[in-house]
């Protein structure tokens, strides 16, 4: 399982990354249209997005980075922030002298032929989406087609730097990844409720395996999105399922894959399917380093 763990990090470039954009090929985009329609009610078209929610990013330099070479490589990553906009994204791979993924050449050649981008590609690619989107929820996954497993891993750690801008902490962030599960129960809090619900999540490890997961939407009386049976039955009706389906299949597909990257994604559900797998590695990343202090997440909502 180490193994496998291991593999689904920033590091792993396979032809399975390809064949998961393949399964979702052009549904993907429809079930996150069909999913924020009901999100978001009925609404009409908006100006520009505003902001309601969320601490304002504090001006400095965040770094990131990964602590075990996988496949010779680790991830780097840093983002510059002045005047509370992100205006620099630096994400890389880089091997133990220094020297970047996107200069080598034989592996972009191999990766290029597999899955039709390469390092070269999807990596400048991903610093500018984050720097467009200014979030890590923002970033459109699905723009990096050939590198899902990268650009998952790669939001998973521009939300931990976004955390880190809110808060101002400028040390660095390390990533013990790869590392065994610490035994416990590490837990994630949205602050924040977005059309009336927020994230609450928890994961319970034994024996460097994650044996339950508690993942929720909740509202204000800390009642689940899964007992909201208006919201559910026009859910269903538009999208063809809803959280009392979805839920309960993202808590199941994490305990039996162990790796957020391998669940299956919940056709018609591709916006909270994101979100869980972000906080899911972010918990992961957590129990590396056996850090139980729970997570609170000032989520960035808009309107």
């Amino acid at each position: 399982m180490k193994k496998t763990r291991f593999l689904s990090g920033v590091a792993l470039i396979a032809v399975s990354g390809m064949l998961f954009v393949g399964c979702q090929s052009d549904d993907a985009a429809k079930d996150k249209t069909e999913e924020s329609t009901v999100e978001t009610a009925e609404t009409s078209e908006k100006e520009e997005a505003k902001q309601v929610a969320g601490a304002p990013l504090k001006d400095g330099t965040f770094t990131l980075e990964e602590k075990n070479y996988s496949n010779d490589y680790r991830a780097t990553f840093s983002i510059t922030v002045k005047d509370g906009k992100i205006t620099e994204s630096n994400f890389d791979n880089v091997n133990a002298d220094g020297e970047s993924k996107k200069d080598n050449e034989e592996y972009n050649e191999t990766m290029k032929e597999k899955s039709g981008t390469g390092p070269a590609e999807f990596i400048p690619k991903l610093n500018e989406l984050f720097v467009d989107a200014q979030n890590a929820g923002g970033i459109d996954i699905e723009a990096v087609t050939g590198a899902t497993h990268s650009a998952r891993s790669f939001v998973n750690y521009a939300q931990q730097l976004v955390q880190a801008a809110q808060a101002g902490n400028t040390e660095t962030i390390e990533i013990n990844n790869g590392g065994e599960l610490q035994d416990g129960t590490y837990t994630l809090e949205e602050k924040n409720y977005s059309n009336g619900y927020r994230v609450v999540f928890s994961i319970t490890v034994e024996g460097n395996k994650i044996t339950e997961s508690n993942y929720d939407y909740v509202d204000a009386d800390g009642k689940s999105k899964i007992d909201d049976q208006e919201y559910n039955e026009k859910m269903k009706e538009i999208a063809g399922t809803n959280a009392e389906e979805f839920i309960p299949k993202f808590n199941e597909g994490l305990v039996q894959e162990q790796v957020p990257s391998e669940i299956d994604v919940v056709t018609g559900a591709t916006h909270s399917f994101n979100a869980f797998q972000m906080y899911a590695e972010q918990l992961i990343n957590a129990a590396e380093k056996g850090n139980t202090d729970k997570i609170e997440v000032d989520n960035i909502v808009f309107e």
